[in-house]
């Protein structure tokens, strides 16, 4: 059924809409504008002129999803994104599902029990190129940055693993709560959106301080900017007013997604000295090698041919620390994943890796353009992931994901 109508005359609007507003909801005062208030302090606020859960501190799990958009116009898109909307301000505060009819199916799904935690929860959304394309007339307010992610020289991308319409994080304390609002999300977006790719990962915690390891043994976002600092924020994550972009999407940033295998079985076979020159830091203090500290700045200077951190070495490749390299920084948020066991046998784990930028080719682009054919490549395989564009925060209980790009 093409036009999106339902054998029951009801069409895809009116079912999304329905089912998020009448009995599917949850009874709780914290939906109300004053999320603020009523969220603890460590949890990213729903509403804001920002999508803060974009920048928050990784929780302990996280589903990174990406969705193809099956509605049949424009109409039904607005109304995937309001629900979709609607769905993450209700879950996010928790709260108790709403009693309904003794006829009806449950309003939610149990797995949580009678009443959802509170603050537990973040959701990200954000789209990708594709949905600018002629179904929906966006293609003139694509945000101007914004393309299908290109394969990198060390890449070896699967399609069915890559791009998407839209693209949704959700990371929590617990794999159950990520796992029901994902549950909770399909339900009702069901027929207007589906997903394309999802991987689920897990942040360890500081082993045994400091910031959490990848599945390399390595300590993972050391040198990330201050997400503390509005200033830096706007200098190198937030899209603001004056940089060419659609008007819709300032306060909006861009997002990537890469999924990458580590051939964990052949890493562990090299030494801890080889591994150590391939990162330019300590594994066990996540020191630069010159210095003692996590923390501690790397004396690149004092060090001009490489001889103790390595001119090829991962942090100096990805951060520099020049001038003229200074606006190229990014934030990172890595997760790791682990899906068992592949066709042959071999441990299938690896990093779901997100970032946050203003510029994706000033950025991410020349990082990764420098990282190419580094020594870690040896140890890695990138297959999957792609380019996505956060949408500027939901700004009170009226507003919704996307409102401004609809006018």
């Amino acid at each position: 059924m093409s036009t999106g109508e339902r054998p029951d005359g009801l069409g895809r609007r009116g079912f999304l809409r329905g089912a998020a507003l009448t009995g599917a909801g949850l009874a709780t005062s914290a939906a109300a504008p004053s999320t603020v208030a009523t969220t603890p302090a460590s949890v990213a606020p729903f509403h804001g002129v920002h999508q803060a859960s974009a920048i928050a501190a990784p929780r302990r799990s996280c589903v990174l999803a990406s969705l193809d958009v099956t509605a049949g116009n424009r109409t039904e898109l607005t109304d995937l994104l309001r629900t979709l909307t609607d769905r993450a301000r209700l879950l996010t505060p928790g709260g108790t599902p709403s009693p309904v009819g003794v006829t009806g199916p449950p309003a939610d799904s149990g797995v949580l029990g009678g009443r959802l935690p509170s603050g537990q929860l973040a959701v990200t959304v954000g789209v990708g190129a594709s949905l600018f394309d002629d179904r929906f007339g966006l293609a003139a307010l694509r945000p101007r940055r914004l393309t299908a992610m290109p394969t990198f020289p060390d890449d070896d991308l699967r399609a069915d693993w890559c791009h998407g319409d839209l693209s949704l994080q959700l990371h929590a304390d617990e794999p159950d709560t990520v796992l029901h609002a994902l549950r909770d999300i399909a339900r009702h977006t069901r027929g207007a959106a589906q997903v394309r790719w999802r991987l689920d990962g897990f942040s360890s915690p500081p082993r045994p301080s400091g910031t959490p390891r990848n599945l390399l043994g390595f300590k993972d976002g050391t040198a990330n900017p201050d997400t503390t600092s509005a200033r830096t924020m706007d200098r190198l994550v937030w899209v603001g007013k004056g940089m060419g972009e659609p008007d819709w999407a300032v306060g909006g940033s861009y997002q990537v997604v890469r999924l990458i295998r580590m051939l964990v079985e052949f890493w562990d076979r090299v030494s801890l000295s080889e591994q150590e020159r391939m990162f330019g830091r300590a594994k066990e203090s996540g020191a630069p090698l010159d210095g003692d500290g996590e923390h501690d700045t790397p004396k690149y200077a004092n060090d001009p041919k490489g001889d103790v951190i390595p001119l090829d070495a991962h942090m100096r490749l990805a951060n520099p620390r020049t001038p003229a390299t200074a606006d190229q920084r990014l934030l990172r948020r890595a997760y790791n994943y682990d899906r068992g066991m592949d066709a042959n046998g071999n441990l299938d784990m690896g990093l779901l890796f997100a970032c946050y930028q203003q510029d994706l080719k000033r950025q991410f682009e020349a990082v990764q353009h420098r990282l190419a054919g580094e020594p870690l490549t040896d140890y890695i395989s990138p297959f999957g992931g792609g380019y996505f564009f956060v949408l500027p925060g939901v700004r009170d209980a009226s507003d919704w994901y996307g409102r401004a790009l609809f006018g």
